[in-house]
């Protein structure tokens, strides 16, 4: 097992993720209960988060309350969903009831909105715990307030804007998390972290209540594996659908059956001269055990229509922040009314960048990123998905800086689902294996997810 020292002398084992589903069936022969589970949980949590530093607000006592109420229910043999008995770490921009929401900002530290957006109402009622919220950067974009530390390394960053959430994920301390991503927010920290992060379809999981309007946000899971990414994302369509106007995730309530891709797409996206040379040569070994499983993968050498999304997507970086800076006009003109202090430097700096975008530069944008889309969907017409790397390379040094979201910052402009599995490593960090895959057709992306992460580790 991979292990870090910390600068408190102590020596942090870190644990195999296991499958949360798999755990359900000691639920319903009675060896293991949701109460076991939670205080195992919790015990983990209690040894790490010292250093860790992951959680802003803990409602241990709620937790408790719930995990006794799902054990009644699956001792009766009536657990409400696949997630009963799930603690789930929320990101503090997603709006929970009973605890405050900071948005990773000191100017909204210990408010409470008093509601629950709309994915925790649909987690509640699915019976899942939920354990407290989890850090993130200042309103979710690159500037990080907290401390969180990665699970493998306490002197790197976890990722961001979902920090707390795959910090705790990739720590072992709960088997899943929501977070955010807008450029890179869910892939990119799962990368670090060494756990899964699944970015559904824009739209398919709804935002209400959460603070990321921007048109390429999407809820993020963080999870121990595929299946059980999955079963939190359906648990959450099922009952509260997609953002207003979207028809909600497709695909069934259990995760979809395994299957083996024929012919996968390798992306090296606009990031690539940033990758870093471990990780360059990771993805070169995964793909050689791929292709000597008798799978084809063609890239932008062998296939013109690849070489073609490749130059569509080089400037994805560029493209994706002037969508932002328009879409950014409303909040960070509102919270400058306010005290400027509150804002950190980069977004301040933003500030004047928004000021200068016009509605047209911004139809012409949402125009080619649209185009762009339409030329995805023509190439997946003939691959199964495309693969790539979820960072460029292991997690920087450092907590000041979150990491380089160049590589994976086309997945989200491209919209369709992104998953990120822990199969590849560099610098002696986990390294995450990106798929990309058609809009709405997530559960094709997670059958294949789900093949390549039994089979080429």
């Amino acid at each position: 097992m991979p292990r870090a020292e910390f600068s408190t002398g102590a020596v942090w084992i870190m644990p195999e993720l296991t499958s949360f589903l798999a755990e359900t069936q000691c639920f319903r022969d009675g060896t293991s209960s949701p109460s076991r589970y939670l205080e195992r949980c919790l015990t983990r949590l209690d040894a790490v988060e010292p250093v860790l530093k992951a959680f802003v607000h803990l409602a241990r006592d709620a937790a408790r309350s719930a995990a006794a109420q799902s054990d009644a229910r699956w001792k009766a043999g009536k657990p409400l969903s696949a997630i009963d008995g799930m603690p789930i770490a929320i990101k503090d921009i997603i709006e929970t009831a009973d605890m405050p929401t900071g948005q990773g900002s000191p100017f909204w530290k210990d408010t409470y909105t008093r509601r629950d957006a709309a994915s925790v109402q649909a987690l509640r009622e699915a019976g899942a715990i939920i354990l407290g919220k989890t850090t993130t950067t200042e309103y979710a974009t690159s500037e990080p307030f907290h401390e969180t530390t990665n699970p493998h390394d306490p002197k790197r960053t976890p990722g961001g804007s979902s920090s707390g959430s795959a910090a705790s994920v990739g720590a072992g301390v709960v088997p899943a998390a929501l977070g955010t991503q807008v450029v890179a927010s869910t892939l990119r920290p799962a990368s670090f972290c060494g756990c899964v992060g699944f970015k559904p379809t824009v739209g398919a999981l709804n935002r209400s209540g959460s603070y990321d309007h921007l048109s390429q946000s999407c809820t993020g899971l963080l999870a121990a594996t595929p299946g059980d990414a999955w079963i939190v994302a359906t648990a959450i369509s099922e009952r509260v659908g997609g953002d207003p106007g979207f028809p909600g995730l497709f695909g069934p309530t259990m995760p979809p059956d395994a299957r083996k891709p024929a012919r996968l797409a390798l992306l090296e996206t606009g990031g690539w001269t940033k990758a870093a040379p471990g990780a360059r040569q990771a993805l070169a070994q995964a793909r050689g055990r791929l292709e000597s499983m008798g799978i084809a993968i063609e890239d932008r050498r062998s296939d013109a229509q690849i070489e073609e999304m490749e130059q569509a997507i080089a400037d994805a970086m560029e493209l994706t922040f002037s969508i932002y800076d328009w879409e950014y006009r409303w909040p960070l003109r509102s919270f400058a009314k306010g005290d400027p202090a509150m804002l950190g430097d980069q977004l301040r700096q933003r500030q004047g960048q928004c000021s200068d975008m016009t509605i047209e530069a911004y139809r012409a944008d949402i125009a080619r990123r649209a185009q762009i889309r339409q030329r995805l969907a023509k190439l997946l017409s003939r691959y199964d998905a495309t693969i790539g790397l979820s960072a460029t390379g292991a997690a920087p040094v450092g907590l000041s800086w979150t990491g380089d979201p160049a590589v994976t910052v086309a997945g989200s402009l491209l919209g369709g689902p992104a998953i990120s599995l822990p199969l590849l490593d560099d610098d002696g960090m986990p390294l995450g294996l990106q798929l990309i895959g058609r809009m709405d057709e997530d559960a094709d992306l997670m059958a294949v997810a789900q093949w390549i992460y039994a089979n080429a580790g």
